[in-house]
């Protein structure tokens, strides 16, 4: 699978429930290939490798993904997390079977640039700032989708 990493997470650790006292590491990322098409994918594993992989991509990187196991989602569970995703799947990496590499956009396909500015939701799903400040009072309480420009980034 090719594609444009679109988001990603932090690396977080969680107790290892079948080696008492070691923890698991994971992190997420999401990848696109088309405007309409786009999958979460998980990794989890030793702190080594999942520090190391996450560290190897950025958002706005192409990577090429080989032999991911390709699972259902809980859309529930996962979608918490995550952005929302048109496939009823995710993609699984393993340390010992999957292999991800990066590349530039400009080597594999410099149609891929483009998606990195277009939006994962549908356009009539989202709040304005205005809609929000107007009907607070209403909303209280829901989840929201809102569609932003950042106007500065500052310490």
């Amino acid at each position: 699978v090719i594609g444009l990493v679109i988001g990603k997470t932090d690396v977080r650790s969680f107790p290892d429930r079948k080696n008492i006292g070691t923890e698991r590491y994971t992190f997420s990322f999401t990848i696109r290939d088309s405007p309409t098409y786009f999958i979460n994918v998980q990794s989890w594993g030793r702190e080594e490798y999942i520090r190391s992989l996450s560290e190897s991509f950025r958002v706005g990187d192409c990577v090429t993904i080989e032999n991911p196991l390709i699972q259902s989602k809980e859309a529930e569970r996962e979608e918490k997390f995550n952005p929302v995703t048109p496939s009823g799947y995710k993609l699984l990496l393993s340390e010992n079977h999957s292999v991800v590499k990066t590349s530039s956009c400009y080597d594999t396909d410099t149609r891929l640039l483009s998606l990195l500015h277009l939006p994962v939701r549908n356009p009539q799903d989202y709040y304005s700032l205005g809609d929000i400040v107007a009907n607070g009072q209403s909303l209280h309480g829901r989840v929201l989708n809102l569609l932003a420009a950042v106007m500065a980034v500052s310490e």
